[in-house]
């Protein structure tokens, strides 16, 4: 069900439906003989997606407005929240379709039934944006103030003609999603990360930070779960790429999942989890829970702001630290963004094997010296050569996911970290993506190759699992693939 809602959008319980003579209905026009629109059944899953949306008018807006206007002067709005949710959007269609009636608004039944939907979506849900989240082909939704909203489409950013009627519903919208998962945005905290109760990422800034009205942004996740064998499909891996992942994930290789924004890192961590043993016991440590791990043993933790006096904050490196005395098998961290890093290395470095995390980087290499900069932040004054040991001595794989300029995401290398030669890190990529050229629609071509390394530096590992053979057949596979 539905947080309540804020003022002026709030969830409301309703009273008995007002008679004709009722004061805020105009009271001059007939209700018992006005024409009521047809119901439709209770919404009991989200609207269907609307492949293309009707440009609406001012003239519609402005009648939405005052319908809005009094439907909230019309009922209690202590008591719909006491309605489950299919009850209560019932009750506001048929209080909506009365006071459509007694004010006479000219409108069609399309145009009644798309007022109806739209208010319901208002009181009850995310108001103009439960259209967009409805929608599965769509990977962000970016708002920026009341009257421009964006989506991305296969990897393109397009304007669609939703808006909302003012900045102050954007915010309302905005607090009613945070304030399911104990976050606030307000001036006093204008910047939040929450997530919607599919996993999806928010992030919203408030003015007076954000200049032109509320800005939200929304990373939605897929309702099916993606695997890595759709990504093979998708082209982001080749076929025997996609058995070297599954096999780094099975044999317990601890994974630095690297890669820009949009790049498909989360989704990537999602699908390697798939492959971690069912009896092992997982920890997950995010800012804001967005991991989808499919295994039975899974504690999830999250981190949490300060309150209004600054106090009870509780951050990555607290959570890191506290589930290592919780038993862990592996440890996943969802973002490396600070000297949280060098917890986690400790933690694959002294017997939690397999353990995973994402970091932000062009390359792999990029990764590494990012995480050599986040130790110095927490203030650790180790010499650099200790800090790329404890680095070498802790990760065994990077792997880099990218966005390409066409809006598609590949797997661009797959990385070994071998060690140190003097005051250097030697990494050797096992599999890397060429780019070709790109077709005539303007889709970049290109392949996964593999490097002619016959037996990575993990190779003992994969045989203490029983692995080697098919890492063997894998990379045999790439290499003839490669010819």
């Amino acid at each position: 069900m539905r947080p309540a809602p804020q003022a002026g959008d709030v969830a409301v319980a309703p009273q008995p439906r007002p008679s004709v003579s009722s004061p805020p209905l105009a009271p001059d026009a007939p209700a018992k003989s006005a024409p009521r629109a047809p119901q439709k059944a209770p919404a009991a899953s989200a609207p269907a997606p609307r492949p293309a949306m009707r440009e609406r008018s001012e003239a519609y807006y402005d009648t939405k407005s005052q319908v809005f206007s009094a439907l909230i002067d019309t009922i209690d709005l202590s008591q719909l929240a006491k309605l489950d949710p299919d009850s209560a959007r019932e009750e506001i269609r048929d209080i909506v379709n009365d006071i459509i009636a007694i004010k006479n608004f000219a409108m069609s039944i399309a145009e009644q039934e798309e007022l109806l939907e739209d208010i319901c979506n208002d009181v009850l849900g995310y108001g103009p944006l439960e259209p967009l989240l409805a929608r599965d082909d769509i990977a962000d939704i970016m708002v920026n103030g009341s009257k421009q909203v964006y989506i991305e489409v296969n990897g393109k950013v397009e304007q669609t003609n939703i808006r909302f009627r003012d900045n102050q519903q954007l915010l309302n919208i905005c607090q009613r999603i945070v304030s399911q998962v104990g976050r606030r945005v307000d001036e006093s905290s204008p910047i939040c990360d929450a997530r919607l109760p599919d996993g999806s990422r928010v992030n919203v800034i408030a003015p007076p930070l954000s200049i032109d009205g509320t800005a939200l942004t929304i990373r939605k996740f897929k309702k099916d779960k993606l695997t890595l064998d759709q990504l093979v499909k998708f082209g982001a891996i080749s076929p025997p790429g996609a058995e070297i992942l599954k096999i780094i994930g099975r044999v317990r290789c601890n994974v630095v999942i690297s890669g820009g924004t949009g790049s498909g890192k989360t989704t990537l961590l999602n699908c390697l989890t798939n492959y971690i043993d069912r009896d092992e016991r997982v920890i997950t440590c995010e800012d804001s829970a967005e991991l989808q791990l499919q295994q039975p043993h899974v504690v999830r933790l999250e981190t949490r702001p300060p309150n209004l006096e600054g106090e009870g904050e509780v951050t990555m490196r607290d959570l890191v630290k506290n589930c290592l005395r919780m038993r862990p098998e592996r440890i996943i961290v969802g973002e490396v963004r600070g000297p949280e890093v060098f917890d986690l290395l400790q933690a694959m470095n002294t017997g939690h094997d397999g353990s995973m995390g994402t970091i932000h980087s062009n390359s792999p290499r990029e990764c590494l010296n990012r995480m050599e900069s986040m130790i110095a932040m927490g203030g650790y004054s180790l010499p650099p050569k200790t800090v790329r040991e404890i680095i070498t001595g802790s990760i065994d794989v990077i792997i880099q996911a990218a966005r390409l300029r066409d809006g598609s995401r590949r797997i661009t290398h797959i990385t070994e970290v071998i060690g140190m030669e003097g005051d250097v890190v030697i990494t050797q990529d096992l599999v890397v993506y060429n780019i070709k050229g790109e077709d005539s629609s303007g889709r970049l071509v290109g392949e996964h190759v593999s490097t002619g390394i016959g037996r990575p530096h993990f190779w003992e590992r994969a045989r203490y699992y029983n692995e080697e053979q098919r890492l063997a057949n894998a990379l045999e596979a790439m290499e003839k693939r490669a010819e």
